[in-house]
């Protein structure tokens, strides 16, 4: 079983920075995917930021320039800087990892980005 925690939610203003942290704990042989979706009250969940084993990274259009996805290895975590928040950055957020050939999520954390 792998456990996700996830932390560095909170409320900023519009233009500041969050860092958000997800940290993998349990039974780990493998981890190929760590990444991060959203979810906003009467939105359809999104994908925000993936990375992926060998290097290759992904960003939804709507956070390319602004949001940076990295992963420390060595501690089974992944952090999703976050810049230049805007209002509809407001959202759920949850980490999630494709570990031993299975998908976890994080329980989420609220960011809440006021105008």
């Amino acid at each position: 079983q792998v456990q996700l925690v996830e932390s560095g939610g909170g409320l900023v203003q519009a233009g500041g920075s969050l860092r958000l942290s997800c940290a993998a704990s349990g039974s780990i042989f493998s981890i190929n995917v760590m990444g991060w979706y959203r979810q906003a009250p009467g939105k359809q969940r999104e994908s925000v930021a993936v990375i992926i084993s060998g290097g290759n990274i992904n960003y939804a259009d709507s956070v390319k320039g602004r949001f940076t996805i990295s992963r420390d290895n060595a501690k089974n975590t992944v952090y999703l800087q976050m810049n230049s928040l805007k209002p509809e950055d407001t959202a759920v957020y949850h980490c999630y990892t494709v570990a031993n050939s299975r998908v976890y999520w994080g329980q989420g954390t609220q960011v809440t980005v006021s105008s």
